[in-house]
């Protein structure tokens, strides 16, 4: 079986339940799970040599990072001029038409491009939203995609089913019936959903949110990923992004998104919602015991102006909270460190001079990027580093300019200063980025791949008959 040793970390970040912090720290791994974790004093003569060795003494090492919620499709569509200025509503009645022609090639170059975009940032683990399908696409293109790469794909299963002449957003030519939505969700489950532990694949059943989708899918959905016969399917959506969202909600259905989830069953341990920027006290207290997890967004906040979420209430009640990047045209980058910044400093600014310098800790958004992440996708193998986890791994240089001086507390360092680079990203012992570089895809090849489908479907002129 392959080892793997990692030793003489600057600092080794473990996120175990002491939440350890080990100056010259080792690890070692065997057939992708840790062994053994410590000091490299202490290392065992039976951890001493490995097939793969590390040598990190200028570097930190953490778990590796747990995105959970993207929109891979959507790097196809960065900063499209006429959405650069729009409101979450706005700014999808101008892309809806462009992702209408989205075909099973941009879908697998673009789930590509986003994970090497998550893999050069510290990431190991993701979800991905895919709400879209049209000329063919399936889900199924995502998953083969992700395979290539090797980063882990928890794969939601969106969908739309009310159209503008039923009273939602998108135009009624992106949406489906929902019983082929239901059909086909199952099939996916079947065919991809894999509740081992240190899987690699898991099916999120995901319609997309209450302004695209009816009551009766939310409830059917439910009951699907409930009833369905295989565990860890796990159910999310988006909620309570904008005002406009809010405004929605109360005149459609006469409630808050809040009471909304709870009258569907789309509370508990199995549901995590994205953005949540507007959640009230009585929604964070709902979510807190029901222990329903929110994924936090605060890269696309900020560019959409949806606002500031009230990451701290939420943490203080107990619901559990993670990071993600979000979709790559609200966003426009996927660089889950960058990401973590933005969450620390946004938190701050929400809470003001006196309250906000200790409104979020570099600790907790390291937290919030691994553990939380691994809790809300409902697993307990990935987010620590630790005897028994997934040997997830991500070490980070502290040799660029940008982090001169940080050595009094080179953890934080990685969220307070520059936006650093990564040098190794490990997944399950295997390396998927190795000294700064790709090493399970040809980069190069795969950006110039993208920009030109890129290119097509912006154009409106895509090759619709091409798998890859």
């Amino acid at each position: 079986m392959p080892t793997l040793l990692i030793r003489h970390a600057r600092l080794l970040a473990t996120l175990d339940a002491a939440r350890r912090e080990i100056a010259g720290g080792a690890l070692f791994a065997r057939d992708g799970v840790i062994e053994w974790v410590g000091a490299t004093a202490d290392l065992p003569a039976s951890c001493r040599v490995a097939d793969q060795t590390i040598d990190a003494r200028d570097a930190v090492v953490i778990p590796g990072l747990v995105n959970t919620h993207h929109h891979f499709y959507q790097t196809l569509t960065r900063v499209l001029r006429p959405a650069q200025d729009a409101e979450l509503f706005a700014w999808l009645r101008v892309l809806y038409p462009v992702w209408a022609r989205l075909t099973p090639e941009m879908a697998h170059a673009s789930t590509q491009t986003a994970l090497a975009e998550l893999a050069l940032s510290g990431c190991t683990t993701t979800s991905d939203h895919l709400y879209l399908f049209p000329n063919g696409v399936r889900l199924d293109d995502c998953f083969e995609a992700a395979a290539e790469v090797g980063l882990r794909l928890h794969g939601a299963r969106g969908a739309m089913s009310v159209g503008e002449s039923e009273g939602g957003l998108p135009p009624d030519a992106v949406v489906e019936g929902e019983a082929a939505i239901l059909a086909d969700t199952e099939r996916l489950i079947a065919r991809w959903h894999d509740p081992a532990r240190y899987a690699m694949r898991r099916v999120v059943v995901a319609p997309c949110s209450p302004f695209s989708v009816s009551p009766g899918l939310m409830r059917d959905a439910a009951a699907l990923a409930r009833g369905c016969g295989k565990a860890g399917v796990h159910l999310h959506t988006h909620l309570a992004e904008n005002d406009n969202d809010i405004v929605y909600t109360r005149e459609k259905f006469g409630c808050t998104p809040a009471e909304y989830a709870e009258r569907l069953g789309w509370l508990g341990p199995d549901v995590w919602h994205a953005h949540c920027v507007k959640l009230d006290a009585p929604g964070i207290a709902r979510f807190a015991s029901t222990g329903t997890g929110v994924a936090h967004c605060p890269g696309s906040n900020m560019r959409l102006a949806s606002g500031i979420a009230p990451i701290r209430a939420m943490r203080d009640a107990g619901v559990p909270v993670s990071l993600a990047v979000d979709g790559s045209a609200s966003n426009d980058s996927g660089h889950l460190l960058g990401e973590a910044r933005l969450a620390l400093l946004l938190q701050r600014v929400a809470h003001g001079p006196i309250k906000g310098p200790a409104a979020l800790t570099a600790r907790e958004v390291l937290e919030m990027a691994t553990l939380a992440g691994a809790r809300v996708l409902g697993r307990d193998d990935i987010g620590a580093l630790a005897p028994g986890m997934a040997a997830d791994v991500v070490t980070v240089p502290l040799d660029e300019v940008g982090m001169a001086g940080a050595g009094d507390d080179p953890l934080a360092a990685l969220f307070f200063c520059h936006v650093p680079r990564v040098r190794h990203t490990i997944v399950g012992g295997r390396f998927v980025v190795r000294d700064g570089q790709l090493a399970t895809t040809d980069l190069p090849r795969l950006i110039e791949r993208h920009n030109r489908l890129a290119g097509q479907l912006v154009a409106g002129t895509p090759d619709r008959s091409a798998r890859r």
